[in-house]
Formats: C-alpha cells, structure tokens, sequence
C-alpha cells in the first residue's frame, strides 16, 4: 500500500503564501515531498502587492519600496528577472524627488534652511527611538547637546510598567520638541504675517514629518506606536528603490515554478477546524488528515497541515466572538497577542493632471514635490474650507520628475475617509487645499536675526487654481476590503516583539504534542506580521514563508518521511 504523501494547504497568494510554496515545491520536487496546494480568496494573486497603471505610467496600489537593496531577497529576486529596467515610466524611477518646496498654509513658501532644522530634529529623534545613532555619541557638540535632550525626554517619560504607562513614540515626540523649543531664545512673531509665529511653523513642519511617519508605520497615532519596539526593527543597508516593472513582477517569479493549477482562485475560506487534543475521525473517514478547510462556496478540503498567511486585520475580525474562522478557537495566548499588536490602514491617491487646451503641459512640469505644512486644527487661522481628511496628509508631488500623475498619502482614519469619498469630493477636496498653498503669489519665509519675511514674492511657475485640473483620480482601498482590512501591522503600545514571535508559533505547539497526542503543526502562521524585526515589509513577509516551509521541510526529515 502505498502511503498518502502529507498534504500541505497554504491560504493566501501573496508574498509570503507564494515564497512558502515555491520553497516547498522546489526543495521536494526530486522526490515528491508533499501534495501542495495554495488557496486565494481573491481573483489575483500578490495580496498587498498590486501593480496596476495610470496614466500611462505603470504605479503601485500596494507595496511600493524595496526598503535598502543590501542584502533584500526581494531586490535579488527583482535583479535575477531583469524586473528594475523598463521602457515605460514607472512610479518613483528616479528615487525621492530633490528640493521639495515646503510651503505655509495661506501660501508662504519656508525657506529651506528653516525646514532643514526641524526635518533635521525629526529624523535624529527618530534614528535615536530606532537605536541608529548610539555609536555617534562621541561627535560634534551639536550631536551630544541632541544626546542630552533625547536622554532627558527618555527619563521624564514613563515608560516602566507595561501597559498604558509605556512609552509612546508620538509622546516621546511631543516631549522632545517642547524640550527643544525650551533650549532655543524666545520665539518670533512674523511681521506683517499675524497668523504664523516660529513655533508655530516649527510646530507644522514637525507635524508634517509625524504625518509621514504614520504612512511609515500604519500607526493612525503615533501616540499607539511603542517606543521600545523601535529599536528592534531592522531596516536593510543601501538606496530604497521601486521596482521598474512593478513589485507584480517579483511574485509572477515565485509563482512561475509552480504547475499549473497548484493555484486557485476565488476560494475564499469560511472556517479552519483542527484537533488541538488527541486526534479523532473528522468525519469524512480521513482520521489521518487532522485539518479541515470549509470554503464560503459550501466545498471543504482536508489537510495535514495549513500555512495561514491571511493579514492581522483578518486574524483580528477572525477572533472576534460572532466570527468562528477558527474551530475550536484558537489558545488565549495566541488571540491575546493578536489583539495587542497594531494594525493600521495606509491608502494611496493618484490624480491625473489635465494638459492645457493649447496642448503644452507646462503643468506638468511646473507642478513641484510639494510638502503642506497645515495650521492646527484648532487655528482661527486654518483655511476653513480644506476637508479635515486632507489635513494629515504631508506632500502632494509628481511620481516621477515632469510625470501628470500626482501622488499623496493617508493613513488613519482620513485613510478610512478616503475610501469613503467619491471621485468628485475627492477632486474638489484636493483642488481646493492645492489653491490654498499654490494659487497665490508667496511670501519666503526665512527667521533670522536680520530678516522674518523678506516679501520676496515666489511665483513657483505661476501654478494657478485656474489651470490645475484633475481628469481622473484612482485610490487604494485597503481598509474596506475584506480580505486584507488594512494594510500592514506595528507593534502598539502594550503589545512587544514578543507577540510577534507568538503569532508565528504553530499549533499544536512542540511542547504539548505528547501530552495532548495529536498531529504536529496542523496550523502554521505566515506573514510580515510574524516576523519580529522586519514586520511591515515584503521581505518580512517573504522571510516568514521560508521559515515555515522549512520548519514543514525539517519536521519530515526529522521524522524519516
């Protein structure tokens, strides 16, 4: 009789679900290891990856970056298909746009040294929570007076404990900046500029670099964002890139090898059942095949093990009491940590500029990298008709040097709100914050000793509310759909690293199997939510579908199958 090879079902075809079945068939393939199949809930596969096209350029809906090209699997994997060169213009192809032109609501261009100082402020505070900068303590006088504010913050924050008294990122933030503004002479009043002072300018571009930072992060709050886990992240050495033929073209790699037919579409699942104690028949008078998949078409399929690479936000409304995606439910260790780490929605907008009636697209190319540095919402100043979802949002800028497709960010709730809006309001939303920084002829302004606002004025190429028309707008919408419900996870306050590790344990777990008798690793855990130090990431993600190949790979050599 000859045995049933061990079937192995991977729900999900993206980064993580693709690379542990490309792994799986590869290493097996000589002698026929495992009965593999990988099951997407969606009509494509990639998951959070999701190249598209607009207006002519080829544009990412999803993943964007390779994020440092040293060492990344994702950039060799992009290098060996010849994926970062193409004839047709792609998002970001030449990096992050030089000289961003910061300007004031109301219209007042900042000159650069004023933004360079609070930028500088910013990342400094932030490569100190990341722990990048401790061996430059022995520096200049600047770095070490830096040092003595940021080590001060630390002290006076609290941050022992656990729970709501950790420490925060964003509230670290905030007390750094008031430590700063204590540190520096009185502030200035604009003359002839009552609605903006230093501080207050300060206070935006700060705000401005924290709302970049959300997009970074998916934190709708830095004040949820941990401090501590900040210096476990991981970030690869080198240039951040996007991927010339898109990131599409990295998971049509992995999904090559595979034969066809390994892949199906459109089986979304409904419920997981697995036997967490002593194993008994399912049913179906296959005892040896401990997991049971039901789909939400009525069909079921049975497995020895299952690689489960769904997305936090799916896990969390999976342990939700009305949902039962997991029968029995899954051990409080593991829902308890689920629930504690941070999952937050990230959305992109591109807008397609409309090229003048004479044909010159001089908009095109007079449209700067814009960065918006908003008034507090609380002001009597602000700008009463620019939409609250618009105002968290940090740039507004070509996707690549003399594109007609401009791109922003959101996250958070305004992320939420996005989606919501219609092509119009969105359109008129943006069109109107445009005309509110760019309309007008601009002051500089500069702070120093000898000049406050020169009333230079600044015509940036005349960029008018007049001539600057939308055709079209395309959006993400991760937050709604059902099979993502976000768009990559953090570590939030009360939760750690260590939940990381937990989410990415299998059950049953090694160390109850002989005790309770059942089948090993009947369900295993994938994605970048379950990778401790590169979380958020592709490569995250990519990295967890080796490891759980391989502990599938090692479970069977160890036991002579």
């Amino acid at each position: 009789m000859v045995a049933k090879k061990p079937r192995v079902v991977i729900i999900g075809a993206g980064m993580a679900g693709l690379t542990a079945a490309n792994k799986l068939y590869t290493s097996s393939s000589s002698n026929d290891m495992f009965e593999l199949c990988v099951v997407e809930g969606g009509s494509r596969i990639g998951g959070r990856i999701n190249t598209s096209e607009f207006g002519g350029d080829r544009i990412e809906m999803g993943a964007t970056w390779i994020h440092g090209i040293g060492g990344s699997p994702v950039h060799k994997i992009a290098q060996e298909t010849h994926s970062l060169e193409s004839e047709q213009p792609w998002e970001c192809m030449d990096g992050f746009l030089d000289e961003p032109k910061t300007i004031a609501e109301g219209g007042f261009e900042l000159s650069p040294s004023l933004v360079e100082s609070i930028s500088t402020l910013f990342k400094n505070l932030m490569d100190y929570a990341q722990g990048t900068l401790i061996e430059q303590r022995k520096g200049s006088s600047e770095e070490v007076n830096f040092y003595k504010l940021a080590d001060k913050t630390c002290k006076i924050c609290p941050r022992n404990g656990g729970g709501p008294e950790k420490l925060s990122v964003g509230f670290f933030l905030r007390k750094a900046l008031n430590a700063y503004w204590d540190s520096v002479k009185e502030q200035e009043q604009i003359e002839g500029c009552d609605n903006w002072s230093r501080k207050l300018i300060e206070e935006a571009i700060f705000a401005m670099h924290e709302n970049i930072q959300r997009t970074y992060t998916s934190a709708g709050d830095l004040l949820t964002l941990d401090f501590d886990a900040e210096s476990e992240y991981r970030m690869f050495p080198g240039e951040e890139i996007t991927i010339a033929k898109g990131y599409l073209s990295v998971i049509e790699s992995l999904a090559s090898v595979l034969p066809h037919g390994l892949i199906q579409l459109d089986r979304k699942v409904a419920r997981i059942e697995w036997q967490p104690e002593a194993h008994r028949s399912n049913g179906h008078g296959c005892a040896d095949r401990p997991v049971k998949i039901h789909f939400c078409d009525g069909s079921i399929m049975l497995a020895d093990h299952v690689i489960v690479t769904v997305s936090l936000g799916v896990l969390k409304a999976g342990i939700g009491p009305d949902s039962g995606m997991f029968n029995p439910p899954l051990p409080t260790f593991k829902t308890e940590a689920i629930s504690r780490l941070g999952y937050g929605v990230v959305n992109k907008l591109f807008l397609q500029l409309s090229s003048r009636h004479d044909g010159r697209d001089d908009d095109y190319n007079k449209f700067p990298f814009l960065q918006m540095a908003f008034h507090r919402p609380d002001s009597e100043w602000r700008h009463k008709k620019i939409p609250w979802w618009m105002r968290r949002t940090a740039s507004l800028s070509p996707i690549y040097k003399n594109s007609g497709v401009l791109l922003s960010w959101f996250a958070g709730k305004e992320a939420l709100e996005l989606e919501n809006l219609s092509d119009e309001e969105i359109i008129d939303g943006v069109s109107t914050t445009i005309s509110s920084f760019l309309s007008q002829p601009r002051k500089q302004m500069s702070f120093n000793s000898h000049e406050v606002c020169n009333g230079k004025e600044k015509s940036l190429g005349s960029v008018d509310e007049n001539r600057v028309k939308f055709t079209k707008v395309l959006k993400s919408k991760w937050g709604n759909d059902p099979l993502f419900l976000g768009s990559y996870s953090y570590v939030a306050v009360g939760s750690s690293g260590d939940d990381l590790d937990t989410l990415a344990e299998p059950l049953p777990s090694i160390d109850t199997l002989e005790s309770a008798g059942s089948p090993p690793l009947q369900i295993l855990f994938a994605g970048e939510a379950t990778h401790r130090t590169h979380y958020s990431t592709t490569h995250g993600a990519y990295f967890s579908g080796l490891r759980e190949a391989s502990r599938l790979l090692q479970h069977y050599r160890c036991v002579g199958v």
